[in-house]
């Protein structure tokens, strides 16, 4: 084999190898931290690594909304930056019997975990949760759009979420005034 014939042999590989993971990450996944299972060490890298918290994907393999949220929210490159910037990022199977292990250092699994922790029956729900485990913001249902989630991203690291009344929908009127 000569070595131009190799070079293209190697060449179509590697386009090939991309044309295959393209779509994985044009759905989102490369939005989520790669995790063990354990979200009390998962506070710990984010305390280490200066963040504001975990953010929690709740979802289901059979919702619409969450395919939607990971295709049109969290595959948008500002998205992406923005969040691992300030949280880590988990993905939560609300059907899943994944092991794992809470906030507090319990074992449960992923369903346990999602129903009776945090009551959470549909699909998508994302979790804010502090550098102590408390949940700070719970958003049910897909955002409209990247600029939305992002306004919602904002929400929680700005602290907005402490002030008397300021819920989520207060916070994007205000903001929507502001501009």
């Amino acid at each position: 084999m000569s070595l131009n014939s190799a070079r293209r042999l190697m060449g179509a590989f590697f386009m090939s190898l991309m044309l295959v993971s393209t779509p994985l990450m044009a759905e989102g996944e490369g939005f989520f931290d790669e995790n063990f299972g354990n979200l009390k060490e998962e506070l710990d890298a984010a305390k280490e690594e200066g963040k504001a918290g975990v953010f929690l994907f709740f979802e289901m393999e059979e919702c619409p909304f969450c395919h939607k949220m990971k295709t049109t929210v969290f595959s948008q490159p500002q998205v992406q930056e923005y969040f691992r910037q300030h949280f880590r990022i988990l993905s939560i199977d609300i059907n899943g019997d994944v092991e794992l292990v809470n906030f507090k250092g319990e074992n449960t699994t992923q369903k346990k975990f999602a129903f009776e922790e945090y009551r959470v029956r549909a699909t998508p729900v994302m979790g804010f949760f502090d550098l102590d485990g408390k949940l700070v913001t719970k958003y049910t249902g897909p955002t409209r759009d990247e600029k939305e989630f992002m306004l919602l991203g904002e929400y929680v690291v700005s602290g907005a979420y402490k002030q008397p009344g300021m819920n989520f929908t207060v916070y994007k009127k205000n903001r929507a005034k502001a501009n």
